[in-house]
């Protein structure tokens, strides 16, 4: 679709990021969230005051569609012409599992720190203080 193929009317009917598209896909180029939206008012009829009233949502329009994207100065361009780097850096703390170096094996004496046979259980011993209050009996 091309601007010169859209009538006034199409032109009125079109949503401000769709015409938005069409402009950049034309243009070839970024541009300026300013310089963007002033074409789209020439385009559309809007007086100078309604494209400062405007702006501001035209400006989260564009963040919200996943067809544009902000460059690094500040200027607009279609996703479509970007690719995106992923860099992957290898953190100097990870360790990888060939890396990993074997506990020892504990000794019984360590062991009997941990584990003592001798234990009973006892939790029956934990509750004989615990004393149950009736709701009813405290409001008294």
């Amino acid at each position: 679709m091309k601007l010169t193929d859209l009538t006034k009317e199409d032109l009125e009917n079109m949503s401000y990021d769709d015409l938005a598209y069409v402009i950049l896909s034309e243009s070839k180029k970024q541009m300026k969230i300013i310089d963007l939206f002033n074409k789209i008012g020439s385009l559309v009829g809007l007086s100078e005051k309604e494209v400062e009233d405007k702006i501001a949502d035209f400006f989260e329009m564009l963040t919200l569609d996943k067809r544009f994207i902000m460059l690094d100065d500040g200027s607009w361009d279609l996703k479509e012409r970007h690719v995106q780097k992923i860099i992957i850096e290898e953190d100097e703390e990870d360790v990888g599992l060939d890396e990993i170096e074997e506990s020892p094996e504990m000794d019984e004496e360590e062991e009997e720190i941990f584990y003592d046979e001798e234990e009973t259980d006892d939790s029956e011993d934990d509750l004989k203080d615990l004393v149950v209050i009736d709701e009813e009996e405290d409001a008294l």
